[in-house]
């Protein structure tokens, strides 16, 4: 595909970086307009999404260097190549960031978190559609060999080189599969949004519908970096999903169970 947009003298301008960071921007928007709906202020909504961005982004290239210990251990150096610097890390990594920065606000700033992570219920899905379409274009990401008319087949040798991409060989675009389904699970969402029935239920859909899309796309997926276990069968990330399922069907329980309705005023 197109891994570099273009050349500007030392300064390269990588298509995943823009369209990842494109909705990063749109997903935090998103997140703050449904900030009063869900009863909670707009900035705050803003500056806990930047915080709780950087730390997920921190913590997932941590978490990528650790898989590979081993290796950084013995080429200390390797830390600060390319490759390393560029790579995005991982998504459970990022995850677990983000769940630091929350427990974080919780237990030190007093705040309550479902409200919060209503918003961000809200806006996750739309910035990951378009992260994801960064995916495709840097060449990350990719799908096993496939037969099917809509299989894609890389050819740049750049994608092969910054991440690995097996060029002219058939593969499934698992990277657009994801988009499409996160971009479903947005507008299933917006639609609950204007429902709402109790406090935690966009983030509660959010977790159950992400939880299965990703649990069954991994199946698809051929990228070596996602910590296979069980000798193949499932990857860790399938591990996560079943964790956020769970999760969300543990608060949409209490919540349709308590009736805890978002403020008033949520409903205008």
């Amino acid at each position: 595909m197109h891994p570099i947009l273009f050349h500007w003298g030392p300064i390269t301008l990588y298509s995943y970086g823009v369209l990842v960071a494109t909705g990063v921007l749109l997903g935090l928007w998103i997140a703050r307009w449904q900030a009063p709906r869900s009863g909670v202020s707009p900035n705050l909504v803003w500056n806990v999404g930047i915080y709780m961005v950087l730390t997920a982004l921190v913590c997932a290239k941590l978490w990528l260097i650790s898989l590979y210990a081993g290796y950084y251990w013995a080429h200390p150096r390797a830390l600060f190549d390319l490759s390393t610097l560029q790579s995005g890390g991982t998504f459970y990594g990022g995850i677990v960031g983000a769940f630091i920065l929350l427990a974080f606000y919780k237990f030190v700033k007093k705040i309550k978190l479902l409200p919060l992570m209503d918003c961000y219920g809200l806006g996750l899905p739309l910035g990951h559609a378009i992260g994801r379409l960064g995916c495709f274009a840097a060449g990350c990401c990719y799908g096993k060999p496939t037969w099917l008319p809509w299989g894609v087949t890389y050819t740049n040798p750049q994608a092969a080189e910054l991440v690995g991409t097996p060029l002219n060989i058939a593969v499934h675009p698992t990277q657009i599969y994801e988009s499409i389904a996160e971009l479903a699970n947005f507008l299933i969402i917006l639609w609950l949004a204007r429902r709402q029935k109790f406090t935690g239920q966009l983030v509660a859909a959010y977790l159950m519908l992400y939880g299965v899309e990703r649990g069954l796309f991994e199946f698809l997926r051929g990228d070596p970096d996602r910590t296979l276990m069980f000798h193949g069968a499932v990857s860790l990330m399938q591990i996560v999903s079943v964790g956020m399922i769970v999760f969300g069907a543990t608060i949409w329980y209490r919540g349709s169970k308590q009736r805890r309705l978002v403020p008033a005023h949520a409903h205008h």
